[in-house]
């Protein structure tokens, strides 16, 4: 069975997009509103930082159309410290804060590593055995985002498998060291885009969109997709994720 395909970019506030992707004169409530009816997903990242009431999340819910999905960025506080597996805490009260009241427009939860992170398996096993595989009755799908080249292992992609984590396949022109990991290990893909480039009025060539939509197809038949336009030429990513779902058809 092909699973589905949603594509977007990282946030929908974003200054520069004003006048270029979002109309003269709209109203920054209703950016939102705009790009989920031009995008099929978006990834949020502003959790990275801080997190919300589950009213804004119920807000942000009931603001987009159905079939629309977020992806939502985990804590730092999860993943920024030496020793992963003693981060329960820090990983319940990023849960706790009312994102489920998303329901069916959660989409997966990104664990982003920073580049200076090792692969430990002892420690990241612990870490993984405290991502539980749902709450208050939705289903919570992770991914995580390596930037450290000691990921590209056999041993890794193995233990992603054991707990169904999908591996973000990221791509980065400007950080060519990062492992572009492009595993099965879970039912569901998960890709961010971060090469868009200013001088391209759709981010990219029509002939680099064409890469990836080939790729997006060929892990489309394992299983959902997620795909995001994030960093790069970031005032370019809506018209990227724009081009990149009329090229998907």
């Amino acid at each position: 069975m092909v699973g589905k395909i949603f594509i977007g970019t990282g946030g929908w506030t974003f200054e520069p997009w004003r006048g270029v992707h979002y109309p003269p004169g709209l109203a920054q409530k209703s950016e939102l509103k705009f790009m989920s009816e031009t995008t099929t997903s978006l990834e949020i990242n502003g959790t990275y930082y801080s997190g919300f009431k589950p009213e804004t999340w119920m807000k942000w819910r009931d603001e987009t159309p159905d079939g629309f999905v977020f992806a939502v960025k985990a804590s730092r506080f999860c993943t920024n410290r030496k020793i992963l597996a003693e981060g329960g805490e820090s990983v319940g009260r990023f849960l706790d804060q009312g994102l489920t009241a998303l329901g069916d427009k959660l989409g997966p939860i990104n664990w982003q590593f920073m580049a200076t992170k090792k692969f430990d398996p002892v420690d990241f096993e612990g870490f993984l055995k405290l991502l539980p595989q749902e709450k208050d009755g939705v289903r919570l799908r992770h991914a995580l985002e390596v930037r450290n080249p000691t990921f590209d292992t056999p041993q890794f992609h193995d233990l992603a498998a054991k707990y169904g984590a999908a591996i973000i396949y990221a791509v980065d022109d400007e950080a060519p060291e990062w492992p572009r990991i492009d595993q099965p290990t879970a039912d569901f893909s998960y890709a961010r885009l971060m090469s868009s480039r200013e001088d391209e009025p759709a981010g990219m060539t029509s002939k680099e969109l064409e890469a990836i939509v080939d790729q997006t197809r060929g892990r489309a038949e394992r299983g959902d997709v997620f795909a995001y336009f994030i960093a790069g030429a970031k005032v370019r990513n809506p018209a990227a994720a724009q081009a990149l779902i009329k090229k998907l058809g």
